[in-house]
């Protein structure tokens, strides 16, 4: 069965390789537990405020169980 799971985060300037990092780790880790069999696609997005400053992060992935 095809499954989507969207992860979030935060971007604060000048901690962007540490946030990224415990995104990586928390999808990760949600892979390893959930028996996923197989990841179909995995996308990133970036969210803006009104300024145009990036100020987070969209994960999307695609899997199966």
């Amino acid at each position: 069965m095809v499954k989507v799971k969207t992860f979030t985060t935060a971007l604060k300037i000048f901690h962007t390789a540490d946030e990224l990092s415990k995104l990586d780790q928390e999808v990760s880790g949600f892979l390893a537990g959930a028996g996923v069999t197989r990841v179909m696609s995995v996308s990133d997005s970036a969210t803006t405020d009104n300024t145009g400053a990036t100020i987070g992060l969209l994960r999307v992935v695609a899997y199966e169980t």
